[in-house]
């Protein structure tokens, strides 16, 4: 469900019940007759829905977390901002570019259209750039040719959706001005190749094998990979995100039910 457009198409509803109101049927009415309930919930609700709207679509935007495909950044149950104004100004709805003040760069934490379904929202960390080729083999990450640095971190333990613990180890790594965890299991592979959308555009600048795969990003394009490197859907499965389906830059977790110390930290 696209919540934009529906407040969208709520906004112009009221606006337009409540305009009509003011231009045709007020004058016409008697000084003492009541407003038309219509009338009066459009007056009532149109300035709350556009301070709202408008807050949503050019400064920051709720986002929920999921999944555990960002662990240990970030948990089930988070409830992040997302930064709608740092890689430019957007028209919403149609999610077109006005105002090119920034873009994402390494390491960043990004909220974006699912190319397969874009009614849906995917949280992940850019890993490639327009123009960047990715090699991911053994685990190890190499961006256009230079090893990112990865050291050892310790343990991590977490719950996964069948209820079953797992203990991954987990990797603090640099990638661009991000120092960040992430996880890896140990005996799992880099990539699950017979999972791989064989369809997915510019798939030809892919190529995957038993060690990993190396990925050449087309230009107006991102690579996306999740922080927990093997429980996450990303784009070694389903290939780049488009430009046009950015959200925005996760920046923020301002809330989360069961864990009240997360509240206020700073997405890395």
């Amino acid at each position: 469900m696209d919540f934009e457009l529906i407040m969208f198409v709520a906004l112009l509803v009221t606006g337009a019940i409540w305009l009509a109101d003011i231009l045709l049927f007020k004058p016409r009415r008697a000084a003492d007759a009541r407003v038309p309930l219509l009338a009066e919930y459009s007056e009532s609700f149109f300035p709350v829905i556009l301070v709202v709207f408008l807050l949503r679509s050019f400064l920051f935007e709720p986002f929920k977390i999921p999944s555990g495909s960002m662990l240990p950044t970030l948990v089930v149950g988070d409830f992040i901002l997302v930064n709608k104004f740092d890689w430019g100004i957007r028209l919403p709805v149609i999610n077109r570019k006005v105002i090119d003040i920034g873009s994402p760069q390494h390491g960043d934490v990004m909220v974006f259209r699912y190319p397969k379904d874009p009614s849906s929202d995917f949280i992940k960390r850019v890993v490639g750039l327009p123009g960047d080729t990715v090699v991911y083999r053994h685990k190890r990450l190499t961006i256009n040719g230079i090893p990112q640095k990865v050291i050892p971190d310790g343990e991590y333990t977490y719950v996964n959706a069948g209820l079953n613990s797992v203990t991954a180890d987990q990797m603090r790594e640099q990638l661009g001005k991000h120092d960040h965890d992430i996880l890896n299991l140990p005996g799992m592979p880099s990539v699950f190749v017979e999972e791989v959308d064989s369809q997915f555009p510019y798939r030809q600048n892919c190529t995957y094998d038993s060690e990993g795969f190396s990925c050449k990003v087309p230009a107006g394009y991102y690579f996306m990979m999740g922080d927990n490197r093997d429980n996450s859907n990303d784009s070694r499965y389903w290939g780049f995100v488009p430009d046009r389906n950015i959200v925005g830059k996760a920046v923020l977790i301002w809330w989360n039910f069961d864990d009240m110390s997360r509240i206020g930290k700073l997405i890395r």
